[in-house]
């Protein structure tokens, strides 16, 4: 286990609502630290509508969910919140009152005197391939995410799928694989027209090996991969030789191990009180999608609106001794001089 990582907040959940409780909290001299199971910050805006329209953000028109990302990350920057994206929370322990030890599935340790939960409808998980055997070798050399690319040095990598993830990997490992095959059902990507011009570039130069076809058989022992057989389009079959396979069939949202984190549920939501968006733990508090209550609106603005009262309550945990005085941004010099504001 490594040693842990000491802060004021941590957030399960770096989406709109978990980033703009980080403005919210960071006004109030809260230092915040950030644990989502993406590769990325941005929640659903980021991993599923990029580049969708969002039409109901108070005063923008329209806005794309990766740009609503990028500037609340633009407005954050004042605080330097710290970010541990592809880790997922397994386990959180009371230890004072209130304080939590969270550890996540990477092996990272936190201890925080408030834990908010803002991970909106659970956790983002990978979708398993239809391969069977596939569970026997998950862990140890079938990978759904990359943590560490070393791990992958002097390997013969297999990489399933046809989106960003898949395109993206293929050009990062590729030059310190041993071998590359690359998988599709079908000879057309979903991932950045870029991308997908330069891995035909590899395939072209001889360093990939593209098959156009579907998984059908795994071959190995005791969780270690040495071989995969494919099924083409036409009809062959394609024997080819590897010891790590990186599958990527999209994402699924599941409630996840937050079910086990001794927190009240209703329907695989967080009841929470209105007045502080506080759970039935003591300095736990859930924000955003992934809580209920009545006449609750599954909107981004909601989400804000309930950063902005959990911040409120969770300033009496972290500084049980300090007065705190309610200021607005437009008018005090003390929080616009947080803000970096002339």
């Amino acid at each position: 286990m490594s040693e842990a990582i000491k802060t004021d907040v941590l957030i399960v959940g770096a989406g709109p609502c978990g980033l703009f409780a980080v403005f919210e909290l960071g006004l109030l001299d809260i230092k915040v630290h950030l644990v989502d199971i993406l590769d990325k910050v941005g929640g659903q805006c980021a991993e599923l509508y990029p580049e969708k329209p969002i039409y109901d953000i108070p005063g923008i028109p329209m806005i794309t969910g990766q740009g609503l990302t990028e500037s609340l990350m633009e407005q954050i920057k004042p605080f330097n919140p710290q970010f541990h994206l592809n880790e997922m929370v397994e386990s959180v322990e009371k230890i004072g009152d209130p304080g939590f030890r969270v550890t996540t599935d990477g092996g990272k340790v936190f201890e925080c005197t408030v834990l908010v939960v803002a991970a909106g409808g659970g956790s983002f998980q990978p979708k398993r391939p239809p391969v069977p055997g596939v569970e026997a070798f998950e862990g140890k050399s079938v990978h759904y995410a990359v943590r560490k690319m070393e791990d992958f040095r002097g390997k013969d990598i297999l990489i399933v799928g046809g989106g960003d993830s898949a395109l993206d990997w293929t050009l990062n490992l590729n030059p310190i694989c041993k071998s590359m095959t690359l998988v599709h059902r079908r000879d057309e990507f979903r991932g950045a027209p870029h991308s997908v011009e330069q891995m035909r570039q590899l395939v072209a130069s001889g360093k990939l090996d593209l098959k156009i076809g579907q998984i059908t058989e795994l071959q190995g022992a005791n969780g270690q991969l040495e071989g995969a057989t494919i099924k083409l389009n036409d009809n062959s079959i394609s024997q080819i030789k590897c010891d790590a396979m990186l599958p990527f069939f999209g994402l699924t949202m599941k409630l996840g191990p937050v079910a086990n984190w001794g927190l009240q549920l209703e329907n695989n939501l967080i009841p929470v009180d209105t007045g502080t968006f506080e759970t039935n733990v003591p300095g736990i508090f859930a924000i955003g999608d992934i809580n209920t209550y009545p006449g609750k609106l599954k909107l981004i603005l909601s989400g804000f609106h309930e950063g902005a009262l959990m911040a409120q309550k969770a300033v009496k945990y972290v500084y049980p001794e300090k007065r705190v005085v309610f200021q607005y941004t437009t008018s005090s010099t003390n929080l616009q001089k947080k803000l970096g504001v002339n």
